[in-house]
């Protein structure tokens, strides 16, 4: 039973893998605002390229 206790400690008190995971976690939050940026970027882009086509119907007519 010692050795559980012992076992659970230490694993507790282990903070090698610490480091890990919090470059991972730093990541997902870099991706997650990559993603909005970009999704923003296109939604933009989208509302040009309908306002250009709005204006050459309009040179066209």
């Amino acid at each position: 039973m010692k050795d559980n206790e012992t076992n659970i400690r230490n694993l507790v008190a282990d903070k090698h893998g610490l480091t890990t995971v919090e470059y991972i976690i730093v990541l997902g939050l870099i991706a997650v605002v990559g993603i909005a940026a970009w999704q923003q970027f296109g939604e933009t882009l989208t509302g040009e390229i309908q306002a250009a086509e709005g204006y050459i119907s309009d040179v066209v007519q």
